[in-house]
């Protein structure tokens, strides 16, 4: 069973990654970096969270991105964050993967593709849809398409979901299509469809999501000052509208909101 046994003041040097629990996906070097100003100024406002897989051993589960900039800080600051607050947890290695994909899903710029290792490898370790959905604060019927449709999304399918070149609704459609096609004519289908005109991701963050994250920082750091002129707004307005915005308009809102979008 999955539990908090306690909050702790560890030493850094005892965390460990494991090989097959870590980050969902590729670091952000610029959120690294923001986070890396934020803990040098303000302190880790939040824990790592670790698993204690045997007495005194430690490994990462939630924070990769904290962790690597608390790496910056020791490099640069010898002697700073020599421990650090961490919550550590119990419970066996399906519930803690579990874990380790439900507190990577918090995050604002999470993809469905992000579920689908895990949701796939707690299915084949017969985690019933409706367990798996609970412990992720999803639908049954939603993992239920993931388990269904993403063994059959190839290498260039997963590319464009995450590019947001394409919509889950729109590969479930591909898919489908693909496996009603004559036989011998399933790739002949597949790549007319692939080539059908791209729609770019309409909204890169959503109201609901930007208030969440907004009203998470008011709560831990309610003094946290962000620094924008009028045109970072303006950019910032535009994106969150999710039409007419830019290039430079990503650009911008990525620069001073780092952790709001990839």
């Amino acid at each position: 069973m999955l539990t908090t046994k306690r909050y702790e003041y560890l030493q850094f040097e005892k965390i460990a990654v494991h090989p097959v629990i870590g980050n969902h996906r590729q670091l952000s070097l610029a959120k690294v970096s923001h986070l890396e100003k934020d803990i040098l100024t303000n302190g880790l406002l939040e824990p790592l969270v670790v698993w204690e897989r045997n007495d005194g051993e430690f490994y990462l589960v939630g924070g990769f991105h904290r962790m690597e900039a608390i790496k910056n800080v020791r490099k640069n600051n010898p002697g700073y964050f020599d421990r650090v607050d961490v919550r550590v947890v119990a419970g066996d290695p399906d519930e803690i993967r579990a874990l380790n994909l439900k507190l990577n899903a918090d995050r604002l710029d999470t993809r469905i593709t992000d579920y689908f290792e895990t949701v796939i490898y707690l299915n084949n370790v017969n985690w019933p849809a409706s367990r798996i959905a609970e412990f992720l604060d999803k639908s049954t019927p939603w993992i239920e398409e993931i388990l269904k449709f993403a063994p059959m999304v190839d290498v260039r399918m997963k590319g464009m979901l995450e590019n947001g070149e394409i919509s889950w609704n729109r590969a479930k459609e591909i898919i489908q299509k693909t496996l009603k096609a004559p036989a011998g004519k399933e790739k002949e289908v597949l790549e007319a469809e692939m080539e059908q005109p791209r729609a770019r991701s309409v909204k890169p963050v959503t109201f609901k999501s930007v208030l969440g994250h907004f009203s998470k920082i008011k709560e831990k750091a309610p003094d946290y000052k962000f620094t924008l002129n009028i045109d970072d707004l303006y950019s910032f307005m535009k994106v969150l509208r999710g039409k007419d915005y830019s290039d430079d308009d990503l650009e911008r809102m990525r620069v001073v909101f780092p952790e709001l979008l990839p």
